[in-house]
């Protein structure tokens, strides 16, 4: 990180552009430019899905989004590939609780405050999406919980709370076929603060004085391990790490696991701490936050002229992901559908994304046929939306390129409240997505003062709004130039 931050912080073109926001300033930034060549998926001739029975209500006709149709996709229907959301579970800012974490969302209230879980008072940046009085009493045992990172006890937490929604206790578990029951929820920076700990402990006492659990509780693939062995399940198990696109591509990984049989279930999602001393520096190294100091619940505001960086956030958001075959028989309550989604990469640079915009909106195109959804059956974006210069418009620039018809869309940032979660970024906003499709109602995207002339997309500024969902999309976009999309819908027997 150091040597990146020597390289391409010293000046104002410093990381604002990915995941984290736009490198260059916006005089330097010339958007996303259109490319003849981008495949959109095709359009829908038949009409839209129908909506679960918790989601039924009466609905207006989708207006079209796109070009026009060459030929109808086809969603999948065979019911061991469909994959269904059978059970939701977090750690947030506003809590444990899925109903009150989005309530808090739909009410507007921001969770970022001042820093104090450890001195930040020379820092430039001293406020954060910072969890407090966490408690994983009933998840994790005591020993354990103070040793673990507060990464993989978000994790566990998150993940146990998942499975608990999903009906999948301990007894009910013990009766299953658990090597078909897999775990994949990844991070982007790991047990941090062990990491830090242990390099601390070197240079102050010496390699003698290391704890032996500062590899374990340091490598990124601890919170599957650790979940699997808690819980004994033995199917497949890996963390991915693309840094703030890493839980789709999780949900992405898991879905295709169940689709080729290899699991009936999969745990799935992202989750991170890096609260602490070392990631907050780090990214200040970056210049990528807002500093935003005597205003932190104004800091993070997408798509407004007076963002100036993004905030960092901590938790983790995990889904129970199931075929459809597998939770009928079971007799589970089935949540939503995952349709499909997408991973691509830039291949192009570290930080900053490709100005012909290819990247993003080809994986949005793809995320849509592996969905067999037309764009004109979408009707609401979770956006990236980091609130910084250039990463925002780039991805409206991008939105646009693919649903050339963006009035029946609402899109909304999740960020602006929360901070950004960086590798459990997508995790909770696919909560979130869930949620507005179970609930009826979106979320606002808050600080919404000023919006860049540019942003011609409903961004549900402020104040929530009903909104029959009838197909959304999570987008999540890292470092490396790693883009992500998945689709979710209401369940449609």
């Amino acid at each position: 990180m150091a040597s990146i931050a020597s390289g391409s912080c010293s000046s104002a073109v410093a990381f604002q552009s990915r995941e984290i926001g736009g490198a260059s300033s916006l005089a330097q930034f010339n958007g996303l430019r259109a490319i003849d060549s981008v495949q959109l998926a095709p359009s829908l001739t038949s009409p839209p899905a129908f909506l679960s029975s918790s989601a039924r209500k009466s609905r207006g006709t989708v207006r079209a989004m796109a070009s026009q149709a060459v030929s109808a996709p086809k969603r999948e229907k065979d019911p061991k590939k469909r994959v269904v959301i059978t059970g939701m579970g977090l750690v947030s800012v506003f809590g444990n609780d899925v109903d009150t974490f989005y309530n808090k969302l739909l009410e507007g209230q921001s969770g970022i405050t001042l820093i104090d879980r450890f001195d930040a008072s020379d820092f430039s940046v001293r406020f954060a999406g910072q969890i407090r009085d966490f408690s994983s009493a009933g998840y994790i045992d005591g020993k354990n919980d103070r040793r673990l990172d507060d990464c993989w006890r978000y994790c566990l937490v998150a993940g146990k709370r998942a499975l608990e929604d999903a009906s999948l206790g301990s007894q009910v578990l013990e009766t299953m076929d658990r090597t078909k029951i897999g775990v994949l929820v990844g991070t982007g920076m790991g047990g941090l603060t062990a990491f830090s700990a242990g390099v601390e402990s070197l240079i102050q006492k010496g390699h003698k004085k290391i704890s032996p659990f500062f590899i374990p509780y340091s490598i990124t693939n601890m919170g599957s391990a650790l979940l699997a062995i808690d819980t004994g399940l033995m199917g497949p198990n890996y963390s991915i790490s693309t840094a703030c696109a890493t839980a789709n591509y999780c949900f992405y990984a898991a879905a295709n696991h169940i689709r080729r049989g290899e699991a009936d279930i999969m745990v799935a999602g992202g989750t991170e701490a890096a609260v602490m001393p070392t990631g907050v520096g780090g990214f200040i190294a970056c210049r990528a936050l807002s500093h935003r100091n005597d205003e932190p619940h104004r800091a993070s505001r997408p798509w407004d002229q007076g963002r100036d960086g993004f905030v960092m956030g901590e938790g983790a958001g995990v889904l129970v992901m199931e075929s459809l075959e597998h939770a009928m028989k079971r007799g589970a309550n089935i949540i939503a559908e995952y349709l499909g989604g997408a991973v691509t990469c830039d291949a192009h640079h570290m930080t900053d994304p490709r100005k012909d915009g290819l990247g993003v909106s080809s994986c949005i195109s793809k995320s849509l046929e592996d969905a067999g959804v037309s764009p004109e059956e979408v009707n609401y974006v979770n956006a990236h939306a980091t609130s910084t210069l250039a990463g925002d418009l780039a991805e409206v620039n991008a939105i646009k390129k693919v649903f050339k018809d963006t009035s029946e869309i609402k899109m909304n940032g999740t960020k602006s409240m929360i901070g950004h979660g960086l590798g459990a970024a997508g995790g909770l906003e696919a909560i979130a997505t869930i949620k507005a499709i179970t609930t009826g109602w979106v979320h606002p995207t808050i600080n919404q003062e000023n919006l860049e002339p540019a942003v011609t997309i409903d961004t549900v500024p402020n104040v929530k709004k009903q909104h029959q969902v009838n197909v959304g999309i999570s987008n999540s976009f890292g470092f490396g130039g790693h883009n992500s999309v998945v689709v979710f819908a209401p369940f449609n027997p």
